[in-house]
């Protein structure tokens, strides 16, 4: 039996009464349900649960969401985030207005990074405390990725040590306070008449914008469908964020997109879904096993990463010797499994 749409008294007073609920496809982390009210409108009611394997951390999901949402709701027409309508903190109940998605579009790619943009230049300074600040790369993200490439017998150049640690601290979000979706994939940015806006805010942080605009060139990290962007698409979807940021906040993007990239390519927990991540160290499985989320592997995942980073960082200051690394590391992965596949391309993006 289908779970009952946990709409109480309190909402009820505000919303209407419901006429009709349908349960949605949704994570194992949530319930999601289309509600049609009596006097003809529609909403969207969404509760967190504790599912997905991640723990009893339902109520600090919640609380990200629902302050997200509220840091949002700043945004001037077009809205880049649906409205919170009511609350019900005491069951995780959230609910939303209901948005008309348009579906995914051939040329998506511009509007998707306008509107990234367009969120993480709502926080500033003032805001700092009202979500977590984002989880950068560690030292031991660091050692799993040398450890990587020693398991594939691929030397390590020895400034590599030093440069990653050198990533690390440049990665640090303490400095920087732009409203992070926390996984910004297709499927969590609805195409409407007024233009995209984002869903699923439980993983929403503080940061630097620059990690979640690198999504587009590394293939989506924490995403299941991971895909590849290039040529014109990826120039186009770069260039619409930063002349977006720049009208909104007078100055340029800061940090390196190399350096977002390459926080990006070691972590481990980047090659698997949520409820497998802060489990066991997935890069050093990589040599022995390969293993599949969505619908390309592990190994898939990281032949990209590793050739976005290579390109990025060959003539880079501070990252040449990771990018020499990061080529070697690809090559020796191709040389032992010829017939990994490239990501599929964005034309590829799932049609929900």
């Amino acid at each position: 039996m289908a779970p009952r749409v946990p709409i109480g008294d309190e909402l009820r007073s505000v919303l209407g009464s419901p006429a009709r609920t349908t349960l949605l496809d949704s994570s194992p982390r949530s319930r999601v349900w289309r509600v049609e009210l009596r006097d003809g409108g529609r909403v969207i009611v969404k509760q967190i649960t504790d599912g997905g394997g991640t723990g009893p951390d339902g109520d600090a999901r919640y609380a990200r969401e629902v302050a997200a949402l509220r840091l949002a709701a700043r945004a001037a027409r077009p809205a880049v985030a649906p409205a919170l309508l009511g609350t019900d903190p005491a069951n995780r109940v959230m609910v939303l207005e209901h948005l008309d998605d348009l579906g995914a579009a051939d040329d998506w790619m511009p509007g998707y990074a306008e509107s990234l943009a367009r969120l993480h230049a709502l926080t500033g300074p003032a805001d700092a405390g009202t979500l977590p600040a984002w989880s950068g790369p560690s030292a031991a993200d660091a050692e799993s990725f040398l450890a990587l490439a020693r398991a594939l017998d691929v030397p390590v150049p020895p400034s590599v040590p030093d440069e990653l640690a050198g990533l690390i601290d440049r990665l640090d979000p303490a400095p920087h306070h732009a409203l992070l979706h926390g996984d910004p994939c297709p499927g969590d940015d609805l195409r409407t008449a007024d233009g995209v806006r984002f869903v699923d805010f439980e993983q929403a942080s503080l940061g630097n914008g620059l990690v979640e605009l690198a999504y587009v060139r590394i293939g989506f990290p924490t995403c299941w469908c991971a895909m590849s962007v290039t040529g014109a698409p990826l120039s186009e979807a770069e260039d619409a964020y930063r002349a977006t940021w720049r009208s909104l906040t007078g100055t340029d993007v800061p940090g390196d997109l190399a350096d977002a990239c390459a926080g990006w390519l070691i972590r481990g927990d980047a090659l698997v879904e949520r409820a497998h991540r802060e489990s066991v160290d997935h890069l050093a499985r990589v040599p022995v096993e390969d293993f599949e989320w969505g619908y390309v592997s592990a190994r898939e995942r990281l032949v990209h990463r590793l050739g976005v980073v290579a390109g990025l960082c060959r003539d880079h200051d501070r990252l040449h010797a990771l990018g020499r690394l990061s080529a070697a590391v690809a090559a020796r992965l191709r040389e032992r499994w010829p017939t990994l596949r490239p990501l599929p391309t964005q034309d590829t993006r799932p049609r929900y």
